[in-house]
């Protein structure tokens, strides 16, 4: 029969699987089942002997492609080669070629967790967006147009400074592919520029009575306790989420009153002395009476880790609604909170960042060694005086250090 889209619409299955060929079709044509499937076919010889190889499944692959792929198969044929065999080789590579979500897991374990701290943050954003989507597909068949479509989904569902991050983690992941001979070329090159969705910089911060609703209210929050114990120990010490859920008990020292989070656990690789004030160490003591035989101050409840980070931000975003504040805040924005109550406390500028373990710039920093201790312990100090006068409206006394330690 001469094959168009009507007439192959227009065949019916029998109770039997059967065949239909194309007039004149040199061995080309449609395998019919029982379920109505409709395959393309081509009978040919080789050696002698017939054979027969499935060239797709219709309509999936269109009529002309399918006279496309039977055009290819003839050619392989009068050069020589069994056509079916080949394509049979083809599907073992296929099933045996290294996958996307193969590629993901090597690049972690073999760069990621070597290179970097934030190795962890490479995983999930690997995990959350491109293995869901690309994951089974082998690494060496991926084109640019399957990572702009990754990029396109994160960025259309409104986080353009997530779409930012995996962009780099997947470059970064097909680069290391080429250098491990995973890939021949990296389809990462010339993925669209994004500096117009670079994402505003977050300013939001808790006002004094944000501050006092959120304490205050936070037992009957319905998030557990040692989440508000890591919640409220942001909220004295202005430290970073993951420094403060993921310390151990050998990180203080009580009789010098110092936490000193190693440099392994920064951002910027740097170890960190934060002076322990009256108000924390009263935190750590209720944290140590959560789990006195951990190592960990917050351990995690099914291994021999601490609690991820990432579930104080779920806990918090869960229990928005429980306080009376018309905006939604995020662990981080204690972090800007501390900075900016202490900034309204006349505390100097390089202090503050010394308490964020902020880096100084050129070439002073290499010769600049001064710990900064007491200007730290001063400036917490204050910190939580004013803490303490916004949780008891008892106006406490809050000295002013502007200019006494101004550089």
């Amino acid at each position: 029969m001469k094959f168009t889209d009507s007439s192959i619409r227009a065949i019916k299955p029998k109770k039997e699987r059967f065949e239909v060929w194309e007039t004149n079709g040199k061995g080309f044509g449609l395998r019919v089942a029982p379920s109505g499937k409709k395959s393309w076919i081509y009978i040919y010889r080789f050696d002698g002997k017939a054979r027969r190889m499935t060239l797709g499944a219709y309509p999936k692959m269109s009529l002309a492609d399918a006279h496309e792929e039977h055009a290819k198969a003839k050619k392989d044929l009068s050069k020589g080669t069994d056509p079916g065999e080949k394509e049979q080789t083809k599907k073992r590579a296929d099933r045996n070629a290294v996958t996307v979500q193969d590629l993901v897991d090597e690049f972690v374990e073999h760069h990621s967790k070597r290179e970097k701290r934030s190795w962890a943050e490479d995983k999930r954003c690997l995990y959350l967006d491109v293995v869901p989507y690309i994951g089974t597909m082998a690494a060496k068949d991926v084109r640019r147009r399957d990572l702009v479509k990754v990029i396109d989904r994160i960025i259309n569902r409104g986080s353009p400074g997530q779409a930012i991050r995996t962009k780099k983690v997947i470059a970064k992941m097909f680069a290391v592919g080429v250098e491990r001979d995973v890939i021949q070329a990296s389809p990462a090159i010339g993925l669209p520029k994004m500096e117009n969705l670079k994402p505003k910089a977050r300013t939001r911060y808790l006002s004094d009575s944000e501050i006092k609703e959120f304490w205050n209210k936070l037992p009957t929050s319905g998030i557990s306790p040692a989440f508000q114990l890591v919640l409220k120990l942001l909220l004295t010490t202005g430290q970073r989420r993951g420094e403060v859920a993921g310390a151990s008990w050998s990180e203080f020292n009580p009789e010098e009153k110092f936490w000193v989070i190693p440099g392994e656990r920064t951002k910027n690789g740097f170890s960190h002395r934060v002076p322990l004030t009256d108000l924390t160490i009263k935190l750590l003591d209720e944290v140590k009476a959560l789990n006195p035989d951990s190592k960990h101050i917050f351990p995690a409840e099914r291994k021999d880790s601490h609690i991820d980070p990432r579930a104080v931000t779920r806990a918090i975003r869960l229990a928005q609604g429980h306080w009376e504040i018309e905006e939604n805040f995020r662990p981080h924005d204690f972090r800007r909170t501390v900075t900016s109550g202490m900034a309204a406390l006349g505390i100097p500028q390089l202090t503050i960042s010394k308490v964020l373990n902020h880096r100084e710039g050129g070439v002073t920093k290499d010769y600049n060694q001064y710990e900064y201790d007491a200007e730290k312990k001063h400036a917490l100090e204050t910190w939580e005086g004013k803490l303490e006068s916004i949780l008891t409206g008892k106006k406490a006394k809050v000295v002013s250090i502007r200019g006494k330690h101004g550089r």
